[in-house]
Protein backbone atom coordinates (compact mmCIF):
# COMPACT_ATOMS: atom_id res chain seq x y z
CA UNK A 1 0.00 0.00 0.00
CA UNK A 2 1.59 3.85 -0.92
CA UNK A 3 1.81 5.78 1.26
CA UNK A 4 -0.46 8.96 1.54
CA UNK A 5 2.05 11.97 1.10
CA UNK A 6 1.47 14.69 3.69
CA UNK A 7 0.63 18.44 2.64
CA UNK A 8 3.92 20.28 3.83
CA UNK A 9 3.01 23.43 5.95
CA UNK A 10 5.77 25.26 6.00
CA UNK A 11 6.23 28.11 3.90
CA UNK A 12 2.40 28.57 3.91
CA UNK A 13 1.86 31.35 5.91
CA UNK A 14 -1.76 32.29 5.20
CA UNK A 15 -2.51 28.32 6.33
CA UNK A 16 -0.15 28.41 9.43
CA UNK A 17 -1.84 31.73 10.71
CA UNK A 18 -5.72 30.57 10.18
CA UNK A 19 -3.73 26.58 11.48
CA UNK A 20 -3.52 29.25 15.12
CA UNK A 21 -6.88 30.29 15.04
CA UNK A 22 -8.25 27.13 14.49
CA UNK A 23 -6.55 25.56 17.50
CA UNK A 24 -8.13 28.06 19.43
CA UNK A 25 -11.87 26.54 17.72
CA UNK A 26 -10.97 23.02 18.65
CA UNK A 27 -9.98 23.67 22.17
CA UNK A 28 -13.84 25.75 22.45
CA UNK A 29 -15.71 22.57 20.81
CA UNK A 30 -13.82 20.04 23.21
CA UNK A 31 -14.85 22.05 26.15
CA UNK A 32 -18.40 21.20 24.81
CA UNK A 33 -20.35 18.57 25.82
CA UNK A 34 -21.79 17.82 22.90
CA UNK A 35 -18.78 17.81 20.73
CA UNK A 36 -16.79 15.65 23.11
CA UNK A 37 -17.60 12.48 21.42
CA UNK A 38 -16.18 13.94 17.59
CA UNK A 39 -13.69 12.63 16.10
CA UNK A 40 -10.63 14.61 15.20
CA UNK A 41 -11.67 14.99 11.53
CA UNK A 42 -15.22 16.33 12.59
CA UNK A 43 -13.91 18.68 15.46
CA UNK A 44 -11.69 19.98 13.05
CA UNK A 45 -14.83 20.33 10.03
CA UNK A 46 -16.88 22.03 12.99
CA UNK A 47 -14.30 24.46 13.82
CA UNK A 48 -13.67 25.17 10.32
CA UNK A 49 -17.21 25.83 9.86
CA UNK A 50 -17.07 28.13 13.03
CA UNK A 51 -14.73 29.70 11.74
CA UNK A 52 -15.87 30.55 9.04
CA UNK A 53 -19.53 30.57 10.00
CA UNK A 54 -21.04 28.34 7.10
CA UNK A 55 -23.24 27.13 8.86
CA UNK A 56 -23.02 23.36 7.38
CA UNK A 57 -24.23 20.73 9.32
CA UNK A 58 -21.45 18.34 10.09
CA UNK A 59 -21.18 15.06 8.92
CA UNK A 60 -18.69 11.94 9.74
CA UNK A 61 -15.67 12.25 7.19
CA UNK A 62 -14.61 8.62 5.18
CA UNK A 63 -10.99 7.53 4.56
CA UNK A 64 -10.10 8.70 1.59
CA UNK A 65 -6.93 7.51 -0.68
CA UNK A 66 -6.57 11.68 -2.14
CA UNK A 67 -7.65 14.60 -1.41
CA UNK A 68 -11.11 14.34 -1.57
CA UNK A 69 -13.26 12.50 0.84
CA UNK A 70 -14.39 9.00 0.00
CA UNK A 71 -18.17 10.34 -0.64
CA UNK A 72 -16.94 12.80 -3.41
CA UNK A 73 -14.34 10.24 -5.38
CA UNK A 74 -17.52 9.79 -7.69
CA UNK A 75 -18.33 13.33 -8.13
CA UNK A 76 -18.23 14.97 -11.86
CA UNK A 77 -14.34 16.25 -13.03
CA UNK A 78 -15.51 19.71 -12.56
CA UNK A 79 -16.74 19.54 -9.13
CA UNK A 80 -13.37 17.48 -8.00
CA UNK A 81 -10.80 20.63 -9.52
CA UNK A 82 -13.57 22.96 -7.55
CA UNK A 83 -12.90 21.28 -4.38
CA UNK A 84 -9.01 20.91 -5.22
CA UNK A 85 -8.82 24.56 -5.98
CA UNK A 86 -10.36 25.60 -2.35
CA UNK A 87 -7.92 23.12 -1.09
CA UNK A 88 -5.01 25.62 -2.91
CA UNK A 89 -6.71 28.56 -2.23
CA UNK A 90 -6.77 27.83 1.96
CA UNK A 91 -3.18 26.78 1.73
CA UNK A 92 -2.04 29.94 -0.05
CA UNK A 93 -4.25 32.47 1.00
CA UNK A 94 -5.74 31.29 3.86
CA UNK A 95 -9.25 29.24 4.98
CA UNK A 96 -11.71 32.56 5.19
CA UNK A 97 -10.96 33.23 1.91
CA UNK A 98 -11.04 29.60 0.55
CA UNK A 99 -14.61 29.84 2.29
CA UNK A 100 -15.75 33.10 0.61
CA UNK A 101 -15.44 31.35 -2.71
CA UNK A 102 -16.84 27.94 -1.46
CA UNK A 103 -20.08 30.36 -0.59
CA UNK A 104 -20.63 30.55 -4.11
CA UNK A 105 -20.49 27.07 -4.69
CA UNK A 106 -23.00 23.94 -4.15
CA UNK A 107 -23.48 22.70 -0.34
CA UNK A 108 -22.20 19.38 -2.13
CA UNK A 109 -18.78 21.30 -2.76
CA UNK A 110 -19.20 23.22 0.44
CA UNK A 111 -19.21 19.97 2.64
CA UNK A 112 -16.43 18.03 0.25
CA UNK A 113 -14.36 21.40 0.97
CA UNK A 114 -14.62 20.95 4.63
CA UNK A 115 -14.00 17.64 4.95
CA UNK A 116 -11.64 17.05 2.72
CA UNK A 117 -9.68 20.42 4.71
CA UNK A 118 -10.44 18.53 7.83
CA UNK A 119 -8.46 15.44 6.29
CA UNK A 120 -5.12 17.13 4.97
CA UNK A 121 -5.13 19.08 8.79
CA UNK A 122 -5.57 16.06 10.96
CA UNK A 123 -2.36 14.31 10.64
CA UNK A 124 -0.45 18.07 11.33
CA UNK A 125 -2.27 18.49 14.43
CA UNK A 126 -2.02 15.55 15.42
CA UNK A 127 2.10 15.88 14.58
CA UNK A 128 1.93 19.06 16.52
CA UNK A 129 0.38 17.67 19.64
CA UNK A 130 -2.91 19.42 19.20
CA UNK A 131 -5.34 16.81 18.35
CA UNK A 132 -5.20 13.04 19.47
Amino acid sequence: MAEQSLPEFKGHEAIEADIKQLVAEIRKHEERPETRSLTGPEIIKKSIQSMTAAGQPAQPSEPSSGPLPQYAQSAPAETKLEVEYLLDVAFHHGIAKANAEAARSSPFVIDAFHDALAGKLYPELQKRGILK
